[in-house]
Formats: C-alpha cells, sequence, structure tokens
C-alpha cells in the first residue's frame, strides 16, 4: 500500500479569478469613498455651521472697536486725519482761482475735470496761527449727498486705521472752534477731524457768503 497518495493533499482543480478579485476590492472601495464623502449639500451646510461658529468666537470688545479707516495728511508740520468714507479724491492744487468777497479761510475756487469746487484753509477757519512755511499742494475732495469742497494739505501720509479706544476726545489745548470740529486726538498726537460736521457746516457753503 502507498501512504503517500493517503497523506498528500488534495487538489480542488479551481484557479483563483485575481481579476474578478481586483474589481470587488475597486467596488468595495468605491463604496466607502462614497460614505466618507459629502455631497455639495452636506458641504455648503458644513461650511455655514463653520462660519457661524467664527462669528461667535469674535471678542465683543474687539467688535465695539473697529476703528475707523482714515486718510492722514501733514499741514503746516501738524498731523490731521479725516474718515476716509468721506473723501472723493485727493487732487493737485493746480490754478486756484481766488474769490473776492469770502471768507479768509476760503483761499478760492479750482476746477476738478469741470467742476467747480472751494478750497478751504482749515488752519484759517480754526483760527490757528500760522507756522512755518507750507506748500499746500494737495486738495482733499470731502463730499456727502449735498455738500463737497476740497480742503488744502501739504503731504498726504497715507491711509490707516485708528482704533477707537485709542483717541482721547479733547485736550485743554483745544478750545473753542477747533474743538467743535474734531473727533478727537491720537496719543500720537494725530488731530482726527469731524467730516461729518464739516460737510454739514453752512459757513463753508461759499455760495452763501458771496456778496456779503
Amino acid at each position: 500500500m502507498n501512504n503517500t497518495d493517503k497523506t498528500a493533499p488534495q487538489k480542488t482543480g479551481k484557479r483563483v479569478n485575481w481579476s474578478e478579485v481586483k474589481q470587488r476590492l475597486e467596488a468595495a472601495q468605491v463604496a466607502i469613498d462614497r460614505i466618507w464623502m459629502p455631497t455639495p449639500e452636506d458641504t455648503q451646510k458644513t461650511l455655514q455651521a463653520r462660519a457661524q461658529a467664527l462669528a461667535r468666537e469674535v471678542l465683543p470688545a474687539e467688535a465695539a472697536d473697529a476703528g475707523i479707516e482714515v486718510i492722514e495728511f501733514l499741514l503746516a508740520h501738524e498731523r490731521y486725519a479725516i474718515a476716509s468714507e468721506c473723501v472723493r479724491e485727493v487732487y493737485p492744487l493746480e490754478e486756484l482761482t481766488p474769490l473776492p468777497c469770502t471768507p479768509a479761510f476760503v483761499l478760492g475756487i479750482i476746477n476738478v475735470r469741470g467742476e467747480i469746487l472751494s478750497v478751504i484753509d482749515i488752519k484759517k477757519f480754526f483760527d490757528l496761527p500760522e507756522k512755518g512755511l507750507t506748500d499746500l499742494n494737495k486738495v482733499i475732495v470731502l463730499e456727502s449727498a449735498d455738500m463737497r469742497f476740497g480742503i488744502v494739505a501739504d503731504v498726504i501720509s497715507g491711509v490707516r486705521r485708528i482704533m477707537r479706544a485709542d483717541i482721547q476726545s479733547s485736550l485743554p489745548t483745544l478750545t473753542g472752534i477747533r474743538e467743535d470740529y474734531l473727533l478727537g486726538v491720537t496719543s500720537e498726537r494725530v488731530v482726527i477731524l469731524d467730516a461729518g460736521k464739516l460737510l454739514s457746516d453752512e459757513k463753508l457753503i461759499v455760495q452763501e457768503q458771496v456778496g456779503d
């Protein structure tokens, strides 16, 4: 008797179809991907939830003190600033035409692309003493729904944001007409003008002054 024949492993004769196995594995991976891959609607909901969560995380103090964006400029070596939302443009001071019978703070008028605008010297408007030489070669055009005019400047320093917490309401040295048109003064001694009050002041309407 041949014992070897009894102990040898039995072969089924069935071969593994590796192509079919591969297809099954790929199908399983696709199913897994579908489970973990969110739909566009799910993605949108997730993004909205994250945005709402981030909005709630904003500190109340930071939200309250978002600051104001201003254009800072120099006038006779003093630093001034005015809210950029009231500034239409900065224009070179050229061909200034003086006007008779107007207050001293009205330097004259200029033609800005066909529009005639009055030009104001805020230092004279504030009755401030003249200090040092000044070039007065820039005009900052202020504009509201009902009024527009220009104020002169020597140099435009640029646009910046000033935190409201850094603005002092007034200083002992700022009194009278000057203080009435101020938002305040920063710790860097930048005088912030109140554009709203300037643009609503009837004294700055040149047409009403002519002929007085």
